[in-house]
């Protein structure tokens, strides 16, 4: 996708060139590590580091706080999920059967990575300084991604574009996150299949200019 390919923020963040010191490693794996068996509210600053097996100091210097480690782990998931996303894409002709390839895509990230899928949805939205951070402007790009395709099915004559396609995103993006939330809130399964199947029936019977 043009997004994607074109993000100068994307592309510097996916560009390592700096080596990264093995205690700031070793801090975000703990952290991921102990959100596997806890929330993040339990979890102390002390906690992580002597998981970690350094100082609590080093939190402080490589991120600030606590939540600021959060925020890192995050977008190193999402930085992932981008890099996945670009590779499900590739090759995939139709705006309907990339949206279809998208939606599953997410659907499987939430469902084979469950801390991410808590950090995301239930620890960092409830909190103002998310949307002015770095971490934000992940998931903005990948709603631009969506965006993009809906414009060009729109463009394209294979979407309906009586409906503003920044409404599509949201009722598409809104939808995967309600299907998946009591999974990711309960640890219960999530079927990607099955889910995309549902979720596709129904969104795609009122956007699919050959249906209407």
């Amino acid at each position: 996708m043009t997004v994607l390919n074109d993000s100068k923020y994307l592309q510097k963040r996916l560009t390592k060139d700096e080596e990264v010191p093995p205690g700031r490693i070793r801090l975000a794996q703990s952290l991921v590590a102990l959100l596997e068996e806890k929330e993040f509210s339990a979890i102390s600053a002390a906690e992580i580091a002597k998981h970690a097996g350094v100082t609590d100091a080093l939190i402080y210097k490589y991120y600030k706080d606590k939540r600021g480690l959060l925020h890192h782990v995050l977008s190193e998931y999402l930085l992932q999920f981008h890099q996945q996303l670009r590779m499900a894409l590739k090759g995939i002709k139709g705006s309907l059967n990339q949206l279809r390839k998208l939606i599953w895509t997410h659907i499987h990230v939430y469902a084979n990575n469950r801390v991410f899928a808590k950090i995301l949805l239930l620890e960092v939205r409830n909190y103002p300084d998310y949307y002015k951070s770095e971490t934000y402007e992940l998931v903005r790009i990948y709603s631009d991604v969506v965006l993009e395709i809906l414009e060009e099915g729109i463009s394209e004559g294979e979407i309906r574009g009586d409906i503003p396609p920044k409404f599509l995103r949201q009722c598409i993006l809104g939808s995967i996150e309600h299907v998946c939330l009591t999974g990711i809130v309960f640890n219960r399964e999530i079927s990607p299949d099955l889910l995309t199947e549902d979720l596709c029936e129904i969104i795609f019977n009122g956007i699919d200019v050959s249906k209407v």
